[in-house]
């Protein structure tokens, strides 16, 4: 048994979870996340293996360096056995980067060159690396990509219509959400269907399209804020909007970044929140709520037909992620502009489970809804690696 700290950054979070790993078999030990690092109103929370909680404060966690000094706290406090490796979720690993590795002085660097090419992911993971090395001196860790699922992409969709010298800089389409993708792959194991969607809609949202288990193609690009509407990231633009901002409005870089990463999406639509959560609460009684919703279905509908033409048909769509996994009402208005298509829900088991199959028998696909485990995902490529 190799026993693994999976740690998955966010801008302001860090997930974690201490997995027992042997032949390939994932065993979860005690997981959690601390929230709202460096801010007011931020949260501690963890669980064991039962279910139980077995931590829960509101104590302010000032940076990304306490949070993983409450997670080896936490540990010992729990008498679980320390990490034999810790493994690591990247956003992006850059041109240099394509496959999920050990981490030494050469790939600290690669990361840090990486930056730029996911400025709102990457200072944070890279962070929580360096204090991770530093809280556990000797113990080998790894870097788990979100790219790494889709390096094998046709040059066809991996492509950006660009001169080639900009191209040969490492500026392509690269996709993310690679580690769910991973372990959607992996529950299916044994009943994976030729022709796959995944829908993976949470705060970042994106469709991929995986052909006997492999990615052929994904919504989002160069960097994670492509593709679909998201919460607070505006999916795709015409590059000409940007352009405007800069020739007209003044805009620079650091300008452009906030509000297409910060205040675009359903904040941007809504004027209300970036949680789905927050404007199904108030979309009775407010038409721009209304509106982020329906776009936001309306942009996952697009893309789900556009994957479907890219895998020349579908035999099975997964959706994950925290809407995908929780929003039933999300998935059948998703599903509802897909009836051309033959796809259609069984709505009594839509809005009753938040897992396993829930299409109709007549449907011309199967639709499941999967849990993402990312983290368990990086214990078990932590354990392949080493």
């Amino acid at each position: 048994m190799l026993n693994v700290l999976a740690l998955n950054s966010g801008s302001s979070s860090l997930k974690f979870g201490l997995y027992g790993v042997h032949s390939g078999l994932v065993e979860k030990l005690v997981w959690g996340e601390a929230e709202a690092i460096g801010a007011a109103g931020g949260r501690f929370h963890a669980e064991d293996s039962r279910g139980a909680v077995v931590a829960s404060d509101d104590d302010l966690i000032a940076d990304q360096r306490a949070a993983v000094v409450r997670v080896a706290q936490l540990l010992a406090a729990l008498g679980l056995p320390s990490p034999a490796a810790i493994g690591h979720r990247i956003v992006h690993g850059g041109p240099k980067l394509p496959r999920h590795c050990r981490i030494d002085g050469s790939v600290l660097r690669k990361l840090d060159a990486a930056v730029p090419f996911a400025p709102l992911h990457m200072p944070p993971a890279l962070a929580v690396i360096r204090f991770a090395v530093e809280h556990f001196p000797g113990i080998p860790q790894t870097a788990c990509f979100d790219t790494t699922f889709h390096a094998g992409m046709p040059t066809v969709a991996s492509t950006l219509a660009l001169p080639h010298a900009l191209r040969a800089q490492g500026i392509h389409r690269y996709g993310f959400h690679g580690l769910s993708c991973e372990s959607i792959v992996h529950q299916l194991a044994g009943r994976l269907p030729g022709r796959l969607l995944i829908a993976h809609l949470g705060n970042g949202a994106s469709v991929t399209a995986v052909r006997d288990g492999k990615s052929i193609d994904t919504s989002m690009g160069l960097t994670p804020s492509g593709g679909l509407i998201m919460g607070t990231r505006s999916g795709d633009l015409d590059p000409g909007v940007l352009i405007y901002l800069m020739r007209e409005k003044g805009f620079d870089a650091d300008r452009l970044e906030d509000i297409v990463d910060h205040r675009a999406g359903l904040l941007g639509i809504s004027g209300v929140a970036g949680d789905m959560r927050r404007l199904h609460e108030v979309a009775a009684a407010n038409a721009d709520a209304r509106l982020a919703i329906e776009m936001f279905c309306y942009s996952a509908r697009k893309a789900l037909a556009a994957m479907a033409a890219a895998l020349g048909g579908v035999d099975a769509i997964v959706f994950t992620g925290g809407i995908g996994e929780n929003d039933p009402d999300v998935r059948g208005a998703i599903c509802a502009g897909l009836a051309w298509a033959g796809i259609h829900l069984d709505e009594a088991r839509n809005q009753a489970v938040n897992g396993g199959l829930v299409s109709d028998p007549s449907s011309s696909c199967a639709v499941h809804v999967v849990a993402s485990r990312e983290d368990e995902q990086i214990a078990r490529l932590t354990a392949t690696l080493l």
